[in-house]
């Protein structure tokens, strides 16, 4: 009604007039201090662990009381009193002064607070790669593990103090990529220190020993007992900032101690050795691989940089071990796929992705779009790939990767602008990284794409780069090959294709078959179809039972329009070797809708859609094409 507040606003109002929403900001500030410094102290004083629990407990209880408190009482300086209704408090004395009629020391309290809150939470939002700045001058990490304090108040478990010591250092010693300090180095500090008890070790003076032995980090750990339940705790921590970087806890029974020992140790030296791996992997891939396994992690990157010489064969044997070492790596399944998708073999492609989606359950939600992202590469129309992409950039938009692939797709589209546009963003990131690109296709994409433009300039610039940071790359001196005679600059290509055909003889143990093909396709690519057509034919002289070559003079010819009724005899021929293979389908259909027969054109290339694993573009065009005129015939 009007004249009469709304008890909604009174009550608001008298929340500020007592000050409450300042209690509770400076209570909320307060609490969340408190927390985070006991989480930092308690465990470094031996205390047990329910003791930070406990203080939460304390702190959520304490939070309705210091609100109830506000309500009633304010602080003056004559003492605490009973705050006034604000009927009573309408005609205040002034010869009274509170501290809530100057609200400095408060809003001070409260910035205090704020900027206290906000050091806290820096190095937990905008922390990188914690253990970079700990690497030796080799990359290595080294290592020293304090004896395990005894705190059971049981003096028989002194002995597990260098016991679990000892079978930690041994663990950590057989890595590769570690360096670790020998118990006796540390049992030698320690007796000059006078701590013969390491009851009394406490960080700081671990961390003065880890200093003095040159160690980067140190492995701090207790030892408590429950009835007949033991937990061993364990951090890594800097040696010269005391900072920690990973906890550890295992716990069962007494009995199983050796299990549990086994345990922790397996646990801190696979995040040490996979910290040390992961700087080897570009920035962009970390977050796609996911395994607790250091040998499987190993295996995958040894997997990856064969997959990067286009070296298949080799790639897919590593991915097996990785596999073989941890059976739910995800990204191992999807990397094998690609593997059998590059050497054009689609249907095992499609199986291995088949494995990799029956992984999605040890997959981060990042890591199941990216899953979809790479099978959509090989498998699906490409728009959904870049759809997949994008997602992928909204949440990381400094992804190398997700550019090229985009750029890739966007070439399959033949939208050659848009490529241009993510493969020159990619080749960016990595110039602000300061680093050479992942693999020569991420130059080759984008020389793709300028030579379909016309932009032979650039395109022969890019290369020039390209060759000092990937020499001998086979899919550089490919394109290069195709720069040079489309140019006309037979000299030079004439030296390019030569070192190709080498590399492929020498290095890739390529048939003088498939060579042969390459050939023609580089001859093909720069419209000199007198030569392509020569090396097809030289192809199937050299492999004359292989339905792939038959297959690939035939589209040539059809494509072309140089033999179509040849290239339908050829297609014929490769279908009776391979029955129903929806490329060879395809490519007779393309003939005969070249030679009008439009109806059995539309019967081959509909099949071929019908069975065909994944989605080509080269099909869907001849489907939409055939359609029309099919249906105007009939």
């Amino acid at each position: 009604m009007p004249g009469h507040p709304n008890k909604r606003f009174l009550f608001l109002q008298e929340l500020k007039r007592r000050k409450v929403f300042r209690v509770i900001a400076m209570y909320a500030g307060t609490a969340f201090v408190i927390m985070e410094a006991a989480d930092i102290i308690l465990p470094r004083l031996g205390l047990p662990d329910w003791t930070v629990t406990f203080l939460i407990i304390l702190l959520i209880a304490g939070f309705p009381i210091a609100i109830v408190l506000s309500w009633i009482f304010e602080i003056t300086p004559g003492g605490v009193k009973k705050t006034e209704s604000i009927e009573a408090d309408s005609e205040p004395d002034p010869s009274v002064s509170t501290l809530r009629s100057n609200p400095r020391v408060g809003n001070v309290i409260i910035i205090v607070l704020i900027l206290a809150v906000c050091v806290l939470l820096y190095p937990r939002v905008f922390k990188r790669d914690s253990l970079k700045n700990v690497r030796d001058e080799d990359g290595r990490i080294s290592v020293a593990v304090m004896p395990f304090q005894n705190m059971t108040n049981d003096s028989t478990w002194n002995i597990w103090e260098n016991g679990i010591q000892n079978e930690l250092i041994t663990s950590l010693t057989n890595a590769a990529e570690l360096k670790v300090r020998q118990p006796e180095s540390i049992r030698i500090v320690l007796q000059s220190k006078d701590q013969t008890g390491h009851a009394s070790l406490v960080p700081s003076m671990a961390s003065s020993i880890s200093r003095q032995l040159d160690a980067s980090v140190y492995i701090f750990g207790t030892i408590k007992e429950a009835g007949d339940m033991v937990r061993l705790n364990a951090q890594i921590i800097d040696s010269k900032t005391e900072e920690t970087f990973k906890s550890f806890q295992v716990e069962g029974a007494v009995h199983r101690l050796m299990f549990l020992i086994d345990s922790l140790s397996m646990m801190v030296k696979n995040y040490l050795i996979i910290s040390e791996l992961q700087k080897k992997v570009k920035p962009d891939m970390r977050p796609y691989l996911s395994t607790l396994s250091p040998e499987a992690y190993r295996y995958y990157m040894m997997g990856e940089e064969a997959f990067k010489k286009y070296d298949f064969p080799s790639a897919m044997d590593m991915l097996s071990m990785a596999i073989a070492q941890d059976s739910n790596f995800a990204m191992a399944y999807q990397l094998m796929a690609s593997s059998y998708a590059n050497q054009g073999n689609v249907l095992m492609a499609k199986e291995w992705f088949g494995k990799a989606d029956n992984k999605k359950e040890y997959m981060s939600s990042q890591q199941q779009i990216f899953a979809k992202f790479v099978r959509a590469l090989f498998l699906e129309n490409p728009n959904f790939a870049i759809k997949y992409g994008r997602q992928l950039q909204e949440i990381d938009d400094q992804s190398p990767l997700l550019y090229y692939n985009i750029g890739e797709m966007f070439n399959s589209l033949e939208l050659y602008d848009h490529a241009i546009t993510e493969f020159e963003k990619c080749l960016d990131i990595y110039a602000g990284w300061g680093s050479k690109p992942g693999w020569g296709a991420h130059y080759t994409g984008l020389g793709y794409a300028y030579h379909k433009t016309g932009q032979f300039s650039k395109e022969k610039k890019l290369y020039e780069i390209a060759e000092k940071d990937f020499p001998d790359d086979p899919g550089i001196l490919y394109r290069q090959a195709v720069l040079s005679l489309s140019e006309g600059e037979n000299s030079a290509a004439s030296e390019f294709l030569e070192k190709f055909r080498t590399l492929l003889k020498n290095n890739f143990s390529a048939p003088d078959g498939n060579i042969a093909t390459m050939t023609a396709f580089i001859y093909g690519e720069a419209d000199l179809l007198d030569e392509a057509e020569k090396y097809h034919r030289q192809a199937i002289a050299l492999d004359p039972a292989n339905p792939d070559k038959m297959e690939e003079l035939s589209w040539f010819l059809i494509d072309t329009g140089r033999g179509v009724d040849e290239g339908i005899q050829l297609a014929e021929m490769a279908l009776k070797n391979v029955p129903d293979y929806f490329i060879y389908l395809d490519t007779k259909g393309w003939g005969l809708y070249k030679n009008g027969n439009y109806t059995k054109a539309y019967d081959c290339i509909a099949k071929a859609d019908s069975i065909q694993p994944g989605y080509f573009p080269r099909i869907a065009q001849h489907l939409e094409e055939v359609k029309k005129v099919a249906v105007v015939e009939n």
